[in-house]
């Protein structure tokens, strides 16, 4: 069916009525989202996972890609986006794991279009799932593109350590409890062109205030954290792109918009080798958080760097281009 969001694209719902709901949700009430840029005219093809309290917007990454070679698909995971429903916990997941739900569902739909190359691609909280997920997955993707995959927490290496014991603790006792926190709108300032910003998307869908960070939530995060840690092993090849430089002052600056001011780019760094055997670190002068939202300049780059990157590890895409 059409998309009301984007014009010229198209959309999937992925029911899913045996999930776990939390609280008061409806039973049965959870589904995923699979949007399409187009027809597919490609046998190769990107699945695109987005970050925390966010939705698929960024349409010039699917036409970045459609030069390439690749026909694009999105998820808007369950309880977020376009798959949010009333009276659910916006963004709540207890573990990380049940995302492959509907992530097979969607890959499933991708290979019976006629897909049998796949490159995914996640941002943020999206690009640890898709960790996570690759890493079960052996022999699935051609390769695996990270757009500041949040792979460990911020801070002291001890924190995450010294916290996750206790969160998980609480997680038994009272996983939708909401934590303490704080939006300084620093970020949304950058982007958006409701504010400062270059980019037009939905505030309601992409949870603009933030969604509530809730105890489960986070355990499920710091255990998807020492997963990584502990070392992946995704069987193809992997590129990390960060920010050069992250930035946490707590009074706004210009310079918040040629940095990552959301998370930690050297402990992303640190952790990636972990990732897999074959893993390449771009790190990427000026940009933001979302590196394709930052200044025109700069997100060329970040395109250059995908580009080189596929052409390097997953060649057949550059043939199809051209």
């Amino acid at each position: 069916m059409p998309d009301t969001e984007l014009p010229g694209y198209e959309l999937l719902p992925i029911p899913l009525p045996d999930e776990p709901t939390y609280a008061l949700e409806p039973e049965g009430s959870l589904v995923a989202t699979l949007v399409r840029r187009s027809h597919p005219m490609s046998r190769r093809a990107v699945l695109y996972v987005h970050g925390w309290s966010d939705y698929f917007f960024q349409r010039h990454l699917a036409d970045e890609m459609a030069g390439l070679g690749y026909d694009f698909y999105a998820v808007d995971l369950r309880r977020y986006g376009r798959s949010l429903r009333d009276r659910q916990l916006a963004g709540y997941i207890a573990d990380l794991s049940d995302y492959f739900t509907e992530l097979d569902e969607a890959l499933e739909v991708v290979r019976s279009e006629g897909h049998d190359d796949v490159v995914l691609m996640g941002h943020s909280t999206g690009g640890l799932t898709a960790s996570l997920w690759a890493h079960e997955r052996p022999g699935a993707f051609s390769a695996v593109v990270l757009n500041a995959p949040w792979l460990e927490l911020q801070a002291n290496s001890l924190l995450r350590p010294a916290t996750q014991p206790v969160l998980s603790a609480a997680r038994a006792v009272a996983p939708t409890t909401a934590l303490p926190q704080l939006d300084t709108g620093f970020y949304r300032r950058c982007i958006s062109s409701s504010e400062e910003g270059e980019w037009d998307y939905n505030l309601n869908l992409k949870g603009d205030p933030a969604f509530l960070i809730r105890v489960g939530w986070m355990a499920a995060i710091l255990d998807g954290h020492a997963r990584v840690a502990a070392g992946l092993s995704i069987d193809c090849p992997v590129l990390v792109a960060i920010s050069a430089r992250s930035d946490f002052r707590r009074s706004w600056d210009e310079g918040f918009r040629l940095a990552d001011i959301v998370l930690d780019v050297d402990r992303i760094a640190s952790r990636a080798p972990k990732l897999g055997d074959l893993v390449v670190i771009a790190r990427i002068p000026d940009a933001m958080h979302d590196l394709v939202l930052s200044r025109t300049d700069v997100r060329e780059r970040v395109f250059s760097e995908y580009s080189r990157f596929l052409t390097a590890y997953a060649p057949e895409a550059d043939r199809a281009a051209n």
